[in-house]
């Protein structure tokens, strides 16, 4: 996700964001990390999908 991106899910400039990385560090640093944080549960959904469909495709063998 790129920094227009994480604004526009934000509601706020990306500007905005820059500034809050220079004048509020640890909000920014809060935000980031609630946003890996999604990243890594849409990362296990997809894996957990991919192992469910390799576990039917090996059981039907």
């Amino acid at each position: 996700m790129t920094q227009r991106d994480m604004a526009g899910y934000l509601g706020v400039t990306p500007m905005t964001l820059r500034n809050w990385r220079k004048e509020k560090p640890n909000l920014y640093k809060i935000i980031m990390q609630g946003f890996a944080f999604e990243e890594a549960i849409e990362s296990a959904k997809e894996n957990y999908e991919k192992l469910e469909a390799l576990k039917e495709k090996v059981s039907k063998k």
